[in-house]
């Protein structure tokens, strides 16, 4: 099987079988809705950060398998992780879309490394990592 079949059984995975999609039934939650008008791809994340730690995340939406994919694999890869270690893990998604060579501990993501390739697609992948930060930027602002 060849690196790009691979990649391509990843997203459809997470497509077909999203992990953290849902919503929190109880307690206090960040929640961000972004869209993407140019294709239309929708995702409402909900974040629960405590004391600087992401503990858990939760996603619905609808779009495309590279937008719902990517929010799955960004819920999974966030949850215990601090703000600070969030926050790099989206500045280095935003480099894997770029063509930059990053490495992630989870390592699901970097089967998004091909949609660099195609420019229009981008913006698809990154929504929820766009979320992510406008998310943690609003639990800063509650918290303080």
């Amino acid at each position: 099987m060849q690196l790009d079949d691979l990649y391509r059984r990843v997203i459809m995975d997470h497509y077909k079988t999203p992990r953290n999609r849902g919503k929190f039934e109880s307690g206090e939650a960040v929640t961000i809705d972004l869209n993407n008008p140019t294709c239309g791809d929708k995702i409402s994340l909900q974040m629960q950060v405590e004391e600087g730690i992401v503990k858990a995340a939760k996603f619905t939406g609808e779009g495309c398998s590279i937008s719902l994919s990517s929010a799955s694999m960004m819920t999974d890869a966030v949850k215990g992780k601090t703000i600070e270690e969030a926050l790099k893990m989206a500045e280095n998604f935003s480099g894997l879309m770029k063509g930059e060579s990053v490495e992630f501990e989870y390592e699901d993501i970097e089967a998004l490394s091909g949609v660099n390739k195609f420019p229009a697609r981008i913006k698809c992948a990154t929504l929820a990592w766009n979320a992510l930060r406008k998310g943690i930027e609003q639990s800063q602002k509650t918290d303080n």
